[in-house]
């Protein structure tokens, strides 16, 4: 994993994604999960080409049931993205990533304006 991308947890999910003062993209994983090792390295990338525009999260929803479950998410890989604390746009399963990036882009046109 690379550092662009921040590990969290339930007990950090308020203060590293609701709080946060950049927009976000929440991976919610688990290391079993086939389709989210096809995303991983999609979202690595990402985090990489928006460094200072974007936080990126990874929840293992193995180690961290309470917040996933809380959100009402049923099925992994799911990507939330979120501006100023609010979910904008949610999507589960493997996207091409020209999709996540005109969705990122979307999100960060909202978080300028």
């Amino acid at each position: 994993m690379n550092d662009n991308v921040m590990q969290v947890t339930d007990a950090s999910y308020q203060q590293d994604v609701i709080e946060s003062d950049l927009p976000v993209l929440v991976d919610f994983w688990a290391p079993w999960c086939g389709p989210c090792r096809i995303v991983g390295p999609v979202i690595e990338q990402l985090a990489e080409e928006y460094e200072e525009r974007l936080r990126v999260a990874k929840v293992n929803t193995d180690e961290n049931q309470a917040t996933p479950g809380s959100l009402g998410i049923r099925g992994i890989p799911t990507l939330v993205f979120y501006l100023n604390g609010e979910e904008q746009e949610r999507v589960v399963g493997v996207r091409p990533k020209e999709e996540l990036k005109s969705m990122i882009e979307n999100l960060l046109e909202k978080s300028e304006a």
